[in-house]
């Protein structure tokens, strides 16, 4: 049974705390001090520390410093009713699994608990190197992902976490595949809006000539196939975050459109005279260069200014190889549940091959290897028999050197053209990508097709 020490002077709340969790089969001790939390260090070790960042003594982040120096295998989860961003950061810098901000319902404390147990590896499955014994895989528990211990990983969620209070629009760059939209709903979870709807939409998926009916709604009548009234997208995020994903596959009308509510904070519905107010944060994404669409004239600048008050670039899987065994252990987990399976660990040579391979698909395409692998695996360990041979064709020697991530991107390219008779729309839908974003990496490569 997990034990949880709870560290928080509000003593009724501390005790519905203690009364809810109980009821979830852990075992709990409180103390309403700092001094009293040290008295039962001493003479426990604990799983899980929830402990307040205000307190009677002190504050949690000193408090949180002396536990990870002396039981660095617990997790500490930091409780305020301040939500203060600096705060936050300054946690996470110092080994805070993760914090929440009061008032959180029970359901989110109990995710979050979850999350740090779930994340905690057993240290007979899987030694750690002394120089590692700092690093830890930090889950965000409201998005239900998994964040890694990187630079490029932590100044990652240290962006997340800065810009998430504020009312800023954010624009999240990145190559296919790094997961834009689990970044952007980790901006909306710790957010002041998270209790509102957070709604995404892949822009590059809607015809214009619906497009305006799908972001602002239409109501009965007002077209040939309009049966009934229709909320659109800015309606449905009102209060809350619009996400809009591949913002660049946008027409040149749907931005204008796109730009006239942002400024107005008002839409109309297809066929209606009423002005709708709405009030929504949106989040953008895309994997392509904006800029270069400004430039070109395909992309109003004005629109692209007001979209990125805040800029947000995710690393590619190659960027955070150190990370890569982490998110792999991370998806074969989530694999386990889906599947109804017990599969522990990676072989070596698979952990080599996946060191070894360039992920041109990174996140998206790691998670589907892994699954696969699952799906494959007989025993309690993944063997380079259940991975795809095109992860394990790339064997690295002192006398070979590795492709280039570009070199992969365009076999990958050719080869779906390939397949397809080098039909674009069939290829970039083999490849997970939009038409335009084809059209771009054929340019880019100086594909003869």
């Amino acid at each position: 049974m997990p034990k949880i020490l709870i560290i928080e002077d509000d003593t009724a709340f501390c005790q519905m705390l203690h009364k809810f969790l109980a009821k979830h089969n852990f075992d709990i001790s409180t103390s309403y001090t700092i001094t009293d939390a040290k008295q039962k260090l001493k003479s426990s070790l604990f799983d899980i520390i929830l402990s307040d960042v205000r307190l009677p003594e002190g504050d949690g982040i000193a408090l949180l410093s002396r536990i990870k120096s002396e039981f660095p295998s617990t997790q500490v989860i930091l409780m305020t009713g301040y939500a203060e961003v600096k705060t936050a950061v300054s946690a996470m810098k110092k080994g805070a699994f993760d914090y929440i901000s009061k008032p959180f319902t029970p359901e989110n404390i109990l995710k979050i608990i979850t999350s740090a147990l779930n994340t905690k590896a057993p240290e007979k499955a899987r030694p750690v190197k002394t120089e590692d014994t700092n690093d830890r895989s930090v889950a965000s528990a409201q998005s239900g992902t998994i964040v890694g211990t990187s630079d490029v990983s932590r100044k990652l969620q240290q962006y997340i976490d800065l810009v998430a209070p504020t009312s800023m629009s954010v624009l999240i760059t990145g190559e296919s595949g790094t997961g834009k939209e689990v970044t952007a709903k980790a901006i909306h979870d710790k957010s002041k809006r998270k209790t509102k709807n957070f709604v995404a939409v892949d822009c590059g998926a809607i015809p214009k000539e619906i497009a305006t009916s799908e972001f602002f709604g239409h109501v009965k009548g007002s077209f040939t196939g309009a049966i009934d009234d229709k909320m659109g997208h800015f309606e449905a995020a009102n209060g809350g975050t619009l996400f809009l994903d591949e913002i660049g596959n946008l027409s040149y009308e749907n931005q204008i459109q796109l730009l006239r509510a942002l400024q107005e904070r008002k839409i109309k519905r297809v066929g209606s005279t009423k002005e709708v107010f709405v009030d929504v944060r949106i989040i953008t994404a895309t994997n392509e260069n904006l800029l270069d669409a400004v430039a070109e004239g395909s992309f109003r600048e004005d629109l692209y200014h007001r979209l990125n008050e805040f800029s947000v670039e995710i690393p590619s899987l190659k960027e955070r190889v150190d990370d890569l065994l982490l998110f792999a252990k991370y998806f074969l987990d989530s694999a386990n549940k889906e599947l109804d399976k017990n599969v522990i660990d990676f072989s070596e040579e698979v952990k080599h091959s996946f060191h070894n391979y360039a992920w041109p698909g990174n996140l998206r395409e790691l998670k589907n290897v892994v699954k696969r692998a699952v799906l494959f695996t007989e025993g309690d360990t993944v063997h380079l028999s259940s991975i795809p041979s095109t992860v394990d064709s790339v064997v690295e020697s002192s006398s070979q050197s590795k492709f280039s991530k570009s070199d992969y991107e365009k076999e990958k390219i050719l080869n779906a053209l390939k397949q397809t008779n080098f039909n674009k729309s069939k290829a970039a839908k083999l490849l997970q990508i939009t038409r335009k974003t084809l059209y771009n990496k054929i340019n880019q490569y100086q594909l003869e097709v």
